[in-house]
C-alpha cells in the first residue's frame, strides 16, 4: 500500500535525522548551551536534549536524575499546556539553533500528521480501537530495548515502589491514548483534536475543585473561546457522533489529569535512577501497555478480532496490509512523542503555545483533505475559535506564572 510505505519511509527517514540532530547537539561546546543539563547527558548522545533541566532538574553522585517539581509544570508531556519551558533569557539565539530547531518542528509535525492519518486508516480497515491503541503503545518496547541494551541510552532503574509511584501516570497515559484512538476511529480526526483543545478548561477545574488552588482571573478569560469555540463547532460538526465526543472528551479530561499528577502528586518523590523525561515516556508507555492489555483482550477479544480480520480480507485487505499498518502507526506513535522532546525542551512558553497550535491546524488540514471530511463554516469557526483559545490560555498562564514553592 502506497501510504503504508511511505509512512515507513518516513520513520526510517526521521530516526536518521533526528539521531543526527542529537550527536550535533552533544558535539556543541557546554557553555554555548543555556538550558542546564544533567551529568549523565553528556555520557549518552542520545539522551542529550531529554534532560534539559529547565533550572529544575538534578544529577546526583550516583547518577540518578531527580525531579523535585515545585508545582508549577510538568517535565514529562512535551505537548501538554503545562509543559515546562524555558526561560526566554536563557535561549541561546544562535543560528545553528534555529536551524536545527526548524527541522524537528518540521518533523514533529510530518510524523504527527503520519501518526494520525495512518491511525485512521488502521481503524477504517479494522474497526478495534482498543486493539489497535494497545499494539501502538507496546511498538515503543521494541525501540527503547534496542537503545537501553546498545548503551546508546542509559536504561532506567526502577524499584517496586518507584513502579507504584508512576502507575497512576501510567494508566492515565494509557486512557488517554486509548480514548484519543476510539474517538478517531468514530468521527473525524478534526473533530477529537477540537475536543482535545479543551484540556485547559479540565486543568483549570481539576485545580481548583481537587487541589483548592485558583489561576488569575487572565487565566480563567481565556477559557471562555475554547469553551465557546469547542460548543459551536459540535453543534455544527457533520460527522458528529456521541461516541466520539465522549472518548475525545474523556482523552482531554485524563490527559488533564496526568499533567496535574505529575506536577502534584509526584512532588518531591524519588522515581528512580536514569529517569530523564524520554526514559519517562518509556517507562510510562510499557507500563500503560501492560494496564490496558487485558481490558483490550476483554473489550475486544479473539472473536471480535477475527470477525474484523475477515471483514478486512473480504473487503480486499490482505494480512501483510494489515500488519503494516498497524506497526507504521505504532512506531509513528512513539517516534513523534520523541521528536517532541526534542522539539519542545527548549522554547519558550510563547513559542511553546504556538508551535501546539499550529500543529493542531497542521493535523486538522491535513485530515480533511486526506479524508475529505466535510465541515461546515461555522464548524470550521468555532474550531479556529477553540484553538486559539488553547493558546491564549498557554500565553495568559505563563504570564501569570506563579512563584515556584521555596525548597
Amino acid at each position: 500500500m502506497r501510504i503504508s510505505s511511505m509512512a515507513l519511509g518516513l520513520a526510517s527517514l526521521s530516526t536518521t535525522v533526528t539521531d543526527a540532530f542529537v550527536l550535533n547537539r552533544a558535539a556543541q561546546p557546554l557553555l554555548s548551551i543555556k538550558p542546564t543539563f544533567t551529568a549523565s547527558a553528556v555520557a549518552s548522545p542520545f539522551k542529550t536534549l531529554h534532560n534539559v533541566n529547565f533550572s529544575k532538574l538534578k544529577a546526583s553522585e550516583s547518577d540518578e536524575v531527580d525531579y523535585p517539581l515545585d508545582g508549577t509544570c510538568d517535565p514529562f508531556d512535551p505537548e501538554s499546556s503545562e509543559f515546562c519551558t524555558v526561560d526566554p533569557e536563557e535561549i541561546d539565539g544562535s543560528l545553528n539553533r534555529t536551524v536545527r530547531l526548524t527541522v524537528l518542528f518540521a518533523l514533529w509535525y510530518i510524523l504527527n500528521i503520519g501518526y494520525n492519518i495512518g491511525n485512521k486508516r488502521v481503524l477504517n480497515v479494522l474497526p478495534l480501537p482498543w486493539t489497535a491503541a494497545t499494539v501502538e503503545l507496546f511498538f515503543g518496547f521494541p525501540y527503547v530495548a534496542f537503545l537501553w541494551l546498545s548503551g546508546l541510552r542509559k536504561a532506567p532503574k526502577l524499584s517496586f515502589d518507584n513502579i507504584k509511584t508512576l502507575s497512576s501516570q501510567a494508566f492515565f497515559l494509557a486512557a488517554t491514548h486509548v480514548a484519543g484512538v476510539i474517538s478517531f476511529g468514530a468521527g473525524a480526526i478534526s473533530f477529537t483534536h477540537i475536543l482535545k483543545a479543551t484540556e485547559p478548561v479540565w486543568s483549570a477545574l481539576i485545580l481548583a475543585v481537587g487541589f483548592k488552588e485558583f489561576l488569575p482571573l487572565p487565566v480563567y478569560l481565556s477559557l471562555v473561546p475554547i469553551m465557546g469555540g469547542v460548543g459551536l463547532a459540535s453543534l455544527k460538526e457533520l460527522s458528529f457522533t456521541w461516541l466520539s465526543f465522549t472518548a475525545g472528551t474523556i482523552s482531554a479530561v485524563t490527559s488533564a489529569t496526568k499533567a496535574i499528577l505529575s506536577k502534584k502528586v509526584l512532588d518531591g518523590k524519588p522515581l528512580g535512577e536514569n529517569l530523564t523525561p524520554a526514559n519517562m515516556f518509556a517507562v510510562l508507555t510499557i507500563l500503560g501497555f501492560l494496564m490496558i492489555l487485558p481490558a483490550s483482550f476483554m473489550i475486544e477479544g479473539p472473536a471480535k478480532i477475527s470477525v474484523a480480520y475477515n471483514a478486512a480480507l473480504a473487503a480486499g485487505h490482505t494480512k501483510g496490509e494489515m500488519l503494516k499498518l498497524l506497526g507504521v502507526s505504532g512506531f509513528l506513535y512513539y517516534l513523534y512523542n520523541e521528536v517532541a522532546f526534542l522539539a519542545l525542551s527548549e522554547v519558550a512558553p510563547v513559542t511553546h503555545a504556538v508551535a501546539n497550535t499550529v500543529k493542531r491546524v497542521v493535523i486538522i488540514v491535513a485530515s480533511v483533505l486526506v479524508f475529505r471530511n466535510p465541515v461546515s463554516q461555522l464548524g470550521a469557526i468555532g474550531s479556529a475559535i477553540a484553538i486559539l483559545g488553547a493558546m491564549g490560555y498557554s500565553v495568559a498562564k505563563s504570564k501569570c506564572k506563579p512563584k515556584p514553592k521555596a525548597a
